[in-house]
């Protein structure tokens, strides 16, 4: 039976089918098809009940969904070890509370693999455990499943099946740790940004204030690594402490102004005072001398009246010394005033400038380029867009150390002023990479512009103590097109850049 060609088995199975009067159903066709053939044919994979048991299953947390998605794909490849795979994860999720944390034990022989060598379960173990600090506190059965394995891990010779299967469990595990701790930083470097801005939306009309919501903005702007931060905090450091006593000192000088002017409004209605009583005297004596008749009735009023004219000179001469006083002092005072906002003015600045190199940063990069982009739509001039990177950047760090990577950053910037012209503005982008905003320039332009810069290089050697140093970079230079971004530009810009890297460095390549 089972050498006959498929052919003749099926003719011979519709026959029996019509002989038997059977409904010609798949189900029918295919039992019939078996008892002929004296073979069994395999089961077609249930796609309707497991799609039906798909849109049951939970999809609220990130790793449910993650789930989901798996069991989704295995459903279309029909892969019973992927569905396999998708419900042991399910089940460490927390569907089986009294057994997700416990290892899984195998039927086979623990020693059918033979066991672990020691030197690699104890680096597994340090490996696991090392990890355990990044994954936070927050998911008490990755610690007891992390603390299970590692005391695995530990004894004499530990099976390779049983070693295998929990660190499977472990990893479906961390995969899930790990999303939400990616999810929790995301989510609270948004709410940072929230209250950067709104801090800066409220202190529109407060520079000191919103200069430093403005540097936390472009501190909390990933990608963040440890350096970055440190040079972050040292500037904003010394920022808020020149904000601060500016500010101090601002709020003191108001207050002494508002002194000055407080004193100058007394001033003034004592002198209106003695002026209304002289006034008053004069009047008074005036009519008397007209009534009087005899000049003993005269003469102890032209004695008043001298009396009043010399306490009137007094006061008057007295009131302008004070005056004038009042004047050089609210002079004074308005130019330190005027100092102290120049004061103001250099902190805030500060949010908006490297502190190696003294090129813009991030922040001040985007202020400047919407300022570039908007007069260059207004005038319908040209605008070029140039991103560099030094090559070998790791291999001069390695060799001089970051004090000497730092100083070849500072060098390379020097260059780059000196070299490009007083409208060219130089940003530094990330780590080694720098961006040129070139006004009034073409791409073929950039390209020149960039090329005389990598030969100015060529002349000028970075010195490190003794040692001379060759500096060279990879750039790609992009001219703005009609209602293209920025980011846009950069991006052309970035990768014409690796496209220089790739052709073998020290090289310009248009976008």
């Amino acid at each position: 039976m089972a050498d006959r060609p498929p052919s003749e088995i099926a003719r011979e199975t519709l026959k029996q089918l019509a002989a038997r009067r059977l409904p010609p159903t798949p189900d029918n066709y295919l039992a019939l098809y078996d008892e002929i053939s004296g073979t069994r044919s395999p089961q077609p994979f249930p796609e309707g009940p497991l799609s039906g048991i798909q849109r049951v299953l939970p999809a609220q947390t990130p790793a449910q969904k993650r789930l989901l998605g798996q069991f989704e794909r295995a459903i279309i490849t029909k892969d019973w070890t992927s569905l396999q795979s998708v419900m042991v994860g399910y089940a460490n999720l927390g569907l089986n509370p009294a057994t997700a944390s416990k290892p899984i034990e195998t039927a086979d022989s623990p020693h059918a693999l033979g066991a672990l060598p020691p030197e690699f379960s104890e680096t597994l173990a340090r490996l696991i455990d090392h990890t355990l600090p990044a994954l936070g506190e927050d998911d008490a059965r990755v610690l007891d499943m992390a603390k299970q394995l590692i005391t695995f891990l530990r004894e004499p010779t530990p099976p390779v099946v049983t070693a295998q299967q929990m660190l499977g469990n472990f990893a479906y595990r961390v995969s899930f740790a790990t999303e939400d701790q990616a999810a929790i930083r995301a989510t609270l470097l948004e709410l940072l940004h929230m209250v950067f801005e709104n801090i800066a939306v409220l202190s529109a009309d407060d520079r000191w204030l919103q200069g430093q919501a403005e540097a936390l903005m472009s501190a909390s702007t990933p990608p963040l690594t440890l350096r970055r931060l440190d040079d972050v905090q040292r500037r904003l450091k010394d920022v808020i402490f020149k904000q601060t006593e500016a500010r101090a000192r601002t709020l003191e000088a108001q207050e002494q102004m508002k002194d000055m002017l407080a004193t100058f409004i007394e001033r003034l209605a004592l002198i209106t005072a003695s002026s209304t009583s002289y006034q008053g005297t004069m009047e008074r004596c005036a009519e008397l001398i007209g009534k009087a008749s005899t000049l003993e009735e005269i003469a102890p009023l032209l004695q008043e009246v001298m009396s009043a004219t010399r306490a009137m000179a007094l006061d008057s001469r007295v009131t302008h010394d004070e005056l004038e006083d009042l004047r050089q002092r609210t002079e004074a005072k308005r130019a330190e005033v005027a100092k102290l906002q120049e004061e103001l003015d250099r902190a805030s600045a500060q949010a908006r400038h490297d502190p190696l190199t003294g090129s813009l940063n991030r922040k001040g990069l985007d202020e400047a380029v919407e300022r570039e982009i908007a007069r260059s739509r207004r005038l319908g001039s040209p605008l070029c867009l140039a991103l560099l990177d030094v090559d070998n950047f790791k291999t001069i760090n390695d060799r001089l150390g970051h004090a000497g990577g730092d100083a070849a950053l500072v060098h390379l910037a020097q260059v780059t002023r000196e070299v490009m012209r007083p409208q060219d503005l130089l940003a530094r982008y990330g780590g080694e990479e720098f961006v040129l905003v070139l006004p009034d320039t073409a791409v073929e332009s950039g390209i020149a512009a960039m090329t005389r810069l990598q030969r100015e290089l060529t002349t000028r050697f970075f010195l490190q103590g003794s040692e001379k140093v060759l500096i060279t970079f990879s750039a790609g230079v992009a001219q703005l097109q009609d209602a293209e971004s920025s980011t846009d530009a950069i991006l052309r810009a970035d990768k014409a850049m690796y496209l220089a890297k790739r052709s073998g460095k020290n090289r310009v390549m248009a976008a």
